[in-house]
This record gives C-alpha cells, sequence and structure tokens, in this order.
C-alpha cells in the first residue's frame, strides 16, 4: 500500500495518540479507523453508530476465519 504524508492538526494527532495507546494501535491505524467510520456513516446516514462498528468487528473476524456456519435447523 502506498503512503502520502499529509497535515494534520496537532490536537486531532494527540487525541489519536491518545486512543490508540488505549486500543492497542499506532497513530496513523487510529487515524484511519477514525477515517473508515466517518466514511461508513457519510456513506449510510441512517445506521446508527453501533450497528456500524458491530459490522466492522465482523468483517475483522470474518477475515480472521473466526465466524462459523448458522445451523437454521
Amino acid at each position: 500500500m502506498a503512503t502520502t504524508s499529509i497535515r494534520l492538526d496537532q490536537e486531532l494527532i494527540e487525541k489519536a495518540t491518545t486512543m490508540a495507546k488505549a486500543l492497542n494501535r499506532t497513530p496513523p491505524k487510529q487515524i484511519e479507523h477514525w477515517a473508515k467510520i466517518g466514511k461508513i456513516m457519510e456513506d449510510n446516514p441512517d445506521l446508527p453508530y453501533e450497528f456500524v462498528k458491530r459490522a466492522i468487528v465482523a468483517e475483522a473476524e470474518r477475515e480472521a476465519g473466526e465466524l462459523k456456519d448458522y445451523d437454521f435447523g
């Protein structure tokens, strides 16, 4: 993946650094996470935040092979 340097507000970087430490991410990964959530929320304004958060977790579980088939019977 290509990377690009961009200028960000220092306060945003400080908040991202604090949250990143708490969530075991790097500050850039925390900012990427916030951007991903923001994009999803803008693309789907009727979805509640909690639904979006759970969808992101479900996607990560699927990518990690942690989902199990559901038996309807």
